[in-house]
């Protein structure tokens, strides 16, 4: 960007420009089949939000790298990149994905984005003078790094309790279903900790430009072309869970009152019965369901499997699984590992390798292979 007082220049696009250009234009089109799904609609059109803002955030670099702020200097300060918007609507995708309700009062997590957006439309609206003259000067020594600083602080706060939350929704999942993993939602972690090391990069970047005038335009290229990586990788996982919905767990029970029962002797009778009836082989078995058929309420099941076997529900019924399975191989099935997995009730063969291993030791191969003695196992 040059002074207000310029020759008209022409525009260049190049490598940055198709690059960024096209990245923008696939995150809108996720955003947009995003949006079109009906089930968890509330999740979904948070994700939307997300990605048009931050394909927002993206956009005025692809039009400073063609050089449109250099032909039409009154194009400073265009409210184009709200960046303030995107960690509360971050919090609010992830909040809605998994409670099925967005959060309380989340109006207000918009008020900070809504006064930038406001401040970037005052700016805007200025003469051409007075608007160069004060994004060159109150803005850059001021406000640009004030408002850099509001946004990794906001950054921090909501990828913490986003964070929070998921890992509190996974050992809800993991004391009541069996098919937990499929609603860990880890891809959803991983973008909240690539927002938050891209951006804090990019606030070391702008320090260092404040402090000592080192970054240019253009070599800011790096942190756009991880954003809209970053909103591509979130814009697809998100499309393809955007059907999928996401089980609430049922609040915690009470503890009971009376003296404490026979817990070990309660799990064992439990853990023979489902084993008996074989409904382990049933992928996405739930607490409820087996407290219904073992004629009992979830707070005893769950509290006899956690005090009386030492687990929560998903290991329990995996290792039951993964027990069907070792049996299987024990009797000369010849079917391939995967197929005796998923007949056994495993929806994944991570899920299946991982609890395989956690129940006896060895990975499935080497336990079929004979490296281990089977008779420690039976």
């Amino acid at each position: 960007m040059t002074s207000a007082n310029v020759e008209p220049v022409a525009l260049f696009f190049g490598w940055r420009v198709a690059l960024l250009g096209l990245a923008t234009l696939q995150i809108l089109l996720l955003a947009l089949a995003v949006a079109r799904q009906s089930a968890n609609a509330l999740a979904n059109r948070l994700l939307a939000a997300f990605l048009v803002v931050l394909a927002g955030v993206i956009t005025p670099y692809i039009i400073g790298f063609a050089g449109f702020y250099d032909a039409w200097p009154w194009l400073t300060f265009a409210p184009l990149a709200i960046p303030l918007a995107l960690p509360p609507l971050l919090y609010a995708y992830a909040h809605a994905l998994v409670t099925g309700q967005g959060p309380d009062r989340f109006r207000l997590h918009l008020i900070p984005p809504l006064l930038q957006f406001i401040y970037l439309g005052v700016g805007f609206s200025l003469p051409i003078e007075a608007k160069w003259d004060w994004y060159t000067g109150g803005h850059r020594a001021v406000v640009g790094p004030m408002l850099d600083g509001l946004l990794m602080v906001s950054l921090a706060t909501y990828a913490f309790v986003s964070l929070r939350m998921l890992r509190t929704y996974r050992r809800a999942l993991a004391d009541q279903r069996s098919d937990g993993e499929r609603f860990a939602a880890d891809w959803l972690s991983r973008v909240i900790f690539a927002l938050v090391l891209t951006l804090a990069l990019h606030f070391s970047f702008a320090l260092w430009d404040s402090l000592a005038g080192g970054l240019s335009f253009f070599q800011q290229t790096g942190l756009y072309l991880a954003l809209s990586a970053i909103g591509l990788y979130l814009g697809v996982e998100g499309w393809r869970h955007a059907s999928v919905r996401f089980p609430v767990p049922l609040p915690e029970t009470q503890s009971e009152t009376a003296a404490a029962p026979d817990w070990a002797a309660i799990a064992t009778e439990y853990d023979a019965r489902v084993k008996a009836a074989g409904w382990a082989s049933e992928p996405d078995l739930s607490l409820p369901v087996v407290a219904r058929r073992l004629a009992t309420n979830t707070g005893r099941l769950s509290r006899a499997i956690n005090l009386g076997l030492g687990v929560n529900f998903s290991t329990w019924i995996n290792g039951l699984r993964a027990e069907a399975v070792a049996k299987a191989l024990n009797e000369g099935a010849g079917a391939d590992l995967l197929t005796l997995a998923m007949d056994a009730g495993f929806a994944s063969k991570a899920s299946f390798n991982r609890a395989f291993h956690a129940r006896f030791g060895v990975a499935p191969s080497r336990y079929r292979r004979g490296d281990v003695s089977k008779s420690d196992f039976s």
